[in-house]
Protein backbone atom coordinates (compact mmCIF):
# COMPACT_ATOMS: atom_id res chain seq x y z
CA UNK A 1 0.00 0.00 0.00
CA UNK A 2 1.00 3.09 -0.59
CA UNK A 3 0.61 4.86 2.70
CA UNK A 4 -0.88 8.27 3.37
CA UNK A 5 -2.40 10.48 0.91
CA UNK A 6 -3.54 7.84 -1.35
CA UNK A 7 -7.43 7.58 -2.99
CA UNK A 8 -8.35 3.77 -3.69
CA UNK A 9 -10.79 2.84 -6.42
CA UNK A 10 -11.91 -0.47 -5.21
CA UNK A 11 -14.03 -2.46 -7.16
CA UNK A 12 -16.54 -4.30 -4.80
CA UNK A 13 -18.76 -7.54 -6.02
CA UNK A 14 -21.62 -6.70 -8.31
CA UNK A 15 -24.11 -9.51 -6.50
CA UNK A 16 -22.35 -12.25 -4.74
CA UNK A 17 -20.26 -11.11 -2.25
CA UNK A 18 -17.86 -13.57 -2.98
CA UNK A 19 -16.72 -12.11 -5.34
CA UNK A 20 -14.43 -9.76 -3.61
CA UNK A 21 -10.61 -9.94 -3.53
CA UNK A 22 -8.58 -10.64 -1.04
CA UNK A 23 -6.70 -7.37 -1.73
CA UNK A 24 -9.67 -5.12 -1.72
CA UNK A 25 -10.50 -6.22 1.69
CA UNK A 26 -6.59 -5.84 3.02
CA UNK A 27 -7.57 -2.42 1.48
CA UNK A 28 -10.74 -1.63 2.69
CA UNK A 29 -9.87 -2.71 6.67
CA UNK A 30 -6.46 -0.54 6.25
CA UNK A 31 -7.80 3.28 5.17
CA UNK A 32 -9.08 5.91 7.37
CA UNK A 33 -12.84 6.15 5.61
CA UNK A 34 -14.71 4.55 3.07
CA UNK A 35 -16.68 6.75 0.58
CA UNK A 36 -19.20 4.81 -0.75
CA UNK A 37 -22.18 5.60 -3.07
CA UNK A 38 -24.57 4.41 -0.74
CA UNK A 39 -23.48 3.32 2.73
CA UNK A 40 -26.49 1.40 3.76
CA UNK A 41 -25.93 -0.89 0.52
CA UNK A 42 -22.35 -1.00 1.29
CA UNK A 43 -22.35 -1.91 4.91
CA UNK A 44 -24.04 -5.05 3.64
CA UNK A 45 -20.52 -6.13 2.42
CA UNK A 46 -18.61 -4.38 5.32
CA UNK A 47 -20.62 -6.06 7.90
CA UNK A 48 -20.08 -9.48 6.31
CA UNK A 49 -16.11 -9.25 6.24
CA UNK A 50 -16.41 -7.45 9.72
CA UNK A 51 -14.55 -3.86 8.19
CA UNK A 52 -15.97 -1.58 10.72
CA UNK A 53 -14.28 1.08 9.04
CA UNK A 54 -15.94 4.35 9.10
CA UNK A 55 -17.92 5.23 5.75
CA UNK A 56 -19.46 8.24 4.10
CA UNK A 57 -21.84 9.15 1.36
CA UNK A 58 -20.40 10.25 -1.81
CA UNK A 59 -22.44 9.74 -4.99
CA UNK A 60 -24.10 11.90 -8.12
CA UNK A 61 -26.17 14.45 -5.57
CA UNK A 62 -23.68 15.54 -3.22
CA UNK A 63 -20.30 15.25 -5.72
CA UNK A 64 -20.26 19.02 -6.14
CA UNK A 65 -19.61 19.47 -2.36
CA UNK A 66 -18.17 16.19 -1.54
CA UNK A 67 -15.06 15.82 -4.01
CA UNK A 68 -13.47 18.72 -2.57
CA UNK A 69 -13.29 17.66 0.89
CA UNK A 70 -12.43 14.03 0.22
CA UNK A 71 -9.67 15.55 -1.83
CA UNK A 72 -8.46 17.09 1.17
CA UNK A 73 -9.07 14.64 3.52
CA UNK A 74 -6.81 12.35 0.82
CA UNK A 75 -4.33 15.17 1.56
CA UNK A 76 -3.81 13.58 5.51
CA UNK A 77 -4.77 9.82 5.51
CA UNK A 78 -5.81 7.70 3.13
CA UNK A 79 -9.27 6.82 1.31
CA UNK A 80 -11.32 3.89 -0.33
CA UNK A 81 -13.61 4.70 -3.14
CA UNK A 82 -16.62 2.14 -4.06
CA UNK A 83 -19.61 1.98 -5.43
CA UNK A 84 -22.79 0.32 -5.28
CA UNK A 85 -21.37 -2.93 -7.18
CA UNK A 86 -18.42 -3.44 -9.46
CA UNK A 87 -15.82 -1.05 -10.41
CA UNK A 88 -16.06 2.90 -9.55
CA UNK A 89 -16.04 5.54 -12.21
CA UNK A 90 -18.42 3.32 -13.69
CA UNK A 91 -21.92 5.40 -14.89
CA UNK A 92 -20.96 6.78 -11.29
CA UNK A 93 -19.44 10.11 -9.82
CA UNK A 94 -15.87 7.95 -9.01
CA UNK A 95 -14.60 10.03 -12.36
CA UNK A 96 -14.86 13.22 -11.24
CA UNK A 97 -13.34 12.20 -7.89
CA UNK A 98 -10.00 10.70 -9.15
CA UNK A 99 -9.27 13.51 -11.70
CA UNK A 100 -9.52 15.98 -8.25
CA UNK A 101 -7.34 14.18 -6.97
CA UNK A 102 -4.75 13.48 -9.94
CA UNK A 103 -5.28 17.41 -10.51
CA UNK A 104 -4.17 17.48 -6.89
CA UNK A 105 -0.91 15.16 -7.12
CA UNK A 106 -2.71 12.89 -4.89
CA UNK A 107 -1.58 9.24 -5.56
CA UNK A 108 -4.60 6.95 -7.08
CA UNK A 109 -4.69 3.28 -7.44
CA UNK A 110 -7.18 0.82 -8.09
CA UNK A 111 -8.01 -2.25 -6.83
CA UNK A 112 -9.74 -4.09 -9.92
CA UNK A 113 -12.68 -6.46 -9.43
CA UNK A 114 -16.38 -7.75 -10.16
CA UNK A 115 -17.24 -5.95 -13.27
CA UNK A 116 -21.28 -6.07 -15.29
CA UNK A 117 -19.88 -5.16 -18.46
CA UNK A 118 -17.20 -7.83 -18.40
CA UNK A 119 -19.44 -10.13 -16.75
CA UNK A 120 -22.13 -10.18 -19.06
CA UNK A 121 -19.78 -10.16 -22.34
CA UNK A 122 -18.08 -13.32 -21.27
CA UNK A 123 -21.12 -15.38 -21.29
CA UNK A 124 -23.30 -13.66 -23.66
CA UNK A 125 -22.16 -15.34 -27.03
CA UNK A 126 -21.62 -12.54 -28.55
CA UNK A 127 -18.41 -11.13 -30.25
CA UNK A 128 -15.91 -9.77 -27.53
CA UNK A 129 -12.92 -9.03 -29.32
CA UNK A 130 -14.33 -5.50 -29.78
CA UNK A 131 -17.23 -3.60 -27.76
CA UNK A 132 -18.74 -0.33 -26.84
CA UNK A 133 -19.95 0.14 -23.49
CA UNK A 134 -22.89 3.06 -24.21
CA UNK A 135 -23.36 3.43 -20.37
CA UNK A 136 -27.61 4.12 -19.94
CA UNK A 137 -29.57 5.45 -22.92
CA UNK A 138 -31.35 8.59 -22.51
CA UNK A 139 -34.80 8.64 -21.75
CA UNK A 140 -36.59 11.56 -24.22
CA UNK A 141 -36.92 9.46 -27.10
CA UNK A 142 -35.79 12.00 -29.69
CA UNK A 143 -32.60 12.22 -28.43
CA UNK A 144 -33.25 8.62 -27.96
CA UNK A 145 -33.29 8.09 -31.64
CA UNK A 146 -29.68 10.27 -32.22
CA UNK A 147 -28.18 8.67 -29.60
CA UNK A 148 -29.05 4.89 -31.52
CA UNK A 149 -28.30 6.31 -34.87
CA UNK A 150 -24.71 7.38 -33.49
CA UNK A 151 -23.43 3.80 -33.62
CA UNK A 152 -25.63 2.09 -36.00
CA UNK A 153 -23.02 1.37 -38.62
CA UNK A 154 -20.79 0.12 -35.68
CA UNK A 155 -19.51 -3.37 -36.17
CA UNK A 156 -18.90 -3.31 -32.40
CA UNK A 157 -21.01 -5.35 -29.51
CA UNK A 158 -23.27 -2.71 -27.84
CA UNK A 159 -23.12 -2.89 -23.93
CA UNK A 160 -26.13 -0.92 -22.02
CA UNK A 161 -27.25 -0.39 -18.54
CA UNK A 162 -31.05 0.41 -18.27
CA UNK A 163 -33.94 0.03 -15.66
CA UNK A 164 -36.23 -2.89 -15.74
CA UNK A 165 -39.20 -0.69 -16.11
CA UNK A 166 -37.59 0.86 -19.35
CA UNK A 167 -36.22 -2.13 -20.98
CA UNK A 168 -39.31 -3.15 -23.29
CA UNK A 169 -39.49 0.24 -24.47
CA UNK A 170 -36.06 0.16 -25.16
CA UNK A 171 -35.81 -2.96 -27.01
CA UNK A 172 -38.63 -1.72 -29.13
CA UNK A 173 -36.72 1.56 -29.71
CA UNK A 174 -33.48 -0.07 -30.80
CA UNK A 175 -35.02 -2.82 -32.72
CA UNK A 176 -36.63 0.87 -34.91
CA UNK A 177 -33.39 2.38 -35.57
CA UNK A 178 -30.69 -0.53 -35.35
CA UNK A 179 -33.19 -3.07 -36.86
CA UNK A 180 -33.92 -6.90 -35.90
CA UNK A 181 -30.17 -7.51 -34.52
CA UNK A 182 -29.43 -10.38 -32.46
CA UNK A 183 -29.43 -9.60 -28.31
CA UNK A 184 -28.65 -10.68 -24.83
CA UNK A 185 -30.44 -9.37 -21.70
CA UNK A 186 -28.44 -10.24 -18.34
CA UNK A 187 -30.54 -9.82 -15.05
CA UNK A 188 -28.97 -9.99 -11.72
CA UNK A 189 -25.59 -11.11 -13.05
CA UNK A 190 -24.21 -13.18 -10.46
CA UNK A 191 -27.47 -13.36 -7.49
CA UNK A 192 -29.04 -16.07 -6.87
CA UNK A 193 -31.96 -14.97 -9.41
CA UNK A 194 -29.31 -14.76 -12.07
CA UNK A 195 -30.59 -14.45 -15.76
CA UNK A 196 -29.81 -14.60 -19.33
CA UNK A 197 -32.33 -14.15 -21.51
CA UNK A 198 -31.27 -14.45 -25.41
CA UNK A 199 -33.04 -13.33 -28.83
CA UNK A 200 -33.62 -10.71 -31.47
CA UNK A 201 -34.71 -7.02 -30.12
CA UNK A 202 -38.37 -7.42 -31.52
CA UNK A 203 -38.44 -11.05 -29.58
CA UNK A 204 -36.96 -10.25 -26.44
CA UNK A 205 -39.50 -7.02 -26.22
CA UNK A 206 -42.20 -9.25 -26.43
CA UNK A 207 -40.90 -11.81 -23.84
CA UNK A 208 -40.36 -9.36 -21.31
CA UNK A 209 -43.63 -6.97 -22.17
CA UNK A 210 -45.26 -10.69 -21.21
CA UNK A 211 -42.95 -11.50 -17.81
CA UNK A 212 -42.22 -8.32 -16.62
CA UNK A 213 -38.98 -8.71 -14.62
CA UNK A 214 -36.95 -6.32 -11.92
CA UNK A 215 -33.02 -6.28 -11.02
CA UNK A 216 -30.20 -5.05 -12.22
CA UNK A 217 -30.21 -4.76 -16.54
CA UNK A 218 -27.27 -5.28 -19.11
CA UNK A 219 -28.33 -5.59 -22.31
CA UNK A 220 -26.09 -6.52 -25.26
CA UNK A 221 -26.63 -5.90 -28.57
CA UNK A 222 -24.57 -7.34 -31.79
CA UNK A 223 -22.98 -4.41 -33.75
CA UNK A 224 -23.57 -3.57 -37.67
CA UNK A 225 -22.87 -6.54 -40.48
Amino acid sequence: MSGVGTIFVVATPIGNLEDITIRALRILRSVRVIAAEDTRHSLKLLNHYQISVRSISYHEHNKDTMTAKLVNLARLEDVALVSDAGSPGISDPGYELVRAALDAGIAVEVIPGANAITTALSASGLPSSTFRFVGFPPRKESLFREFAESFRMSAETLVFYESPNRLVKTLALLGDVLGEREAVVTVELTKFFEQFQRGTLGELQRFFRANPLRGEVTLLVRGAS
